[in-house]
C-alpha cells in the first residue's frame, strides 16, 4: 500500500498546479462472487478529469490486484488497467475494470485482457458499524525486514487499550503508538493520540487495522504497515504475495 501511495505521488504529482486536488478513497465490495477490499488514491487535474491508482485485496484468498487509470467526468466512466504488480507502466495488463466512480460507490464490469467480458463488480464507502465490537487482540507479523506488534481491547465498542509497535530493519527505525482517546466514525472504530490515528474496519472475516498521520510517533524510515486480523486474533500484514 505505502508503495502505491509512493508511485501516485512521484507519477502524477510532477508540474501539478496547486489548485489540484488529491483523496484517498476505502471501499468494500464483491469482484463477481468474491469479497473485495479496495483502495483509491486520486488525482483531479486542472480540466476535472481524475488520475488513479490503487489496489483491491480479495479477501477468501489475499490475491491482491493492482491498479491505475483515469475517471472521465464529461462521459461518466472509469476505467483502470489491473495488474500483478504496482508497476503497470509498459507492461500488458492482466485485465480492465471498467465502471461509474460515484460518491460513495465504484461499480461496473471487469472484462479480460483479449476485451471479453468476466465479471461484474460492485463497491461502495459504506462499511459495517462496529458498535457491538468486543475482542481482545495480541499480535506479531512481519516480512521484508518489518515488523509489527498489536495489542488492544474493545467492549462494545468502546476502547479499553491499544498499543501498536513496528521496526524497520536495517534502519532500526520504529514505531509507537499507545492510543490517548477515541473519536466517533462512521463505519468503524477511531483511536487518537496526537495527530496520528488508527482505524478498525469490518472487512467480514478480517478487521482491518490502519494508521495515518503517524510521522511524529515514528522514525524517519518507519511506518504503520495495515493489518488484517482474523477472527482468532491472529494479524498479518496486508501486502501477502499476488497470485
Amino acid at each position: 500500500m505505502r508503495l502505491v501511495v509512493a508511485l501516485l505521488i512521484a507519477g502524477l504529482s510532477l508540474g501539478a498546479p496547486a489548485q489540484e486536488q488529491a483523496e484517498t478513497r476505502e471501499f468494500a465490495g464483491q469482484v463477481g462472487s468474491r469479497a473485495a477490499f479496495l483502495v483509491l488514491h486520486s488525482r483531479r487535474a486542472s480540466d476535472g478529469s481524475w488520475q488513479l491508482a490503487g489496489e483491491y485485496l480479495l479477501l477468501g484468498t489475499l490475491a491482491r490486484r493492482f491498479l491505475d487509470g483515469e475517471a472521465s467526468p464529461e462521459i461518466g466512466v472509469t476505467t483502470l488497467r489491473e495488474g500483478t504488480t504496482p508497476i503497470l507502466f509498459g507492461r500488458s495488463p492482466t485485465a480492465e475494470l471498467r465502471g461509474s466512480l460515484r460518491p460513495g460507490s465504484f461499480r461496473g464490469t471487469r472484462y479480460g485482457p483479449g476485451g471479453q467480458q468476466q465479471e461484474r463488480f460492485e463497491f461502495s464507502e459504506e462499511f459495517p458499524a462496529m458498535a457491538d465490537y468486543t475482542a481482545t487482540v495480541r499480535c506479531e507479523a512481519s516480512g521484508g525486514g518489518y515488523a509489527s506488534s498489536l495489542a488492544y481491547r474493545v467492549e462494545a465498542g468502546k476502547l479499553k487499550s491499544l498499543d501498536w509497535r513496528a521496526k524497520v530493519e536495517p534502519s532500526g527505525h520504529s514505531c509507537n503508538f499507545t492510543a490517548a482517546e477515541q473519536q466517533p466514525f462512521k463505519g468503524g472504530l477511531r483511536f487518537v493520540a496526537g495527530r496520528c490515528n488508527v482505524t478498525l474496519r469490518d472487512l467480514g472475516d478480517y478487521v482491518r487495522a490502519s494508521a495515518e498521520s503517524c510521522n511524529e510517533q515514528c522514525g524517519s524510515q518507519a511506518y504503520f504497515e495495515p493489518l488484517l486480523i482474523d477472527k482468532r486474533g491472529n494479524c498479518r500484514l496486508m501486502r501477502p504475495e499476488s497470485r
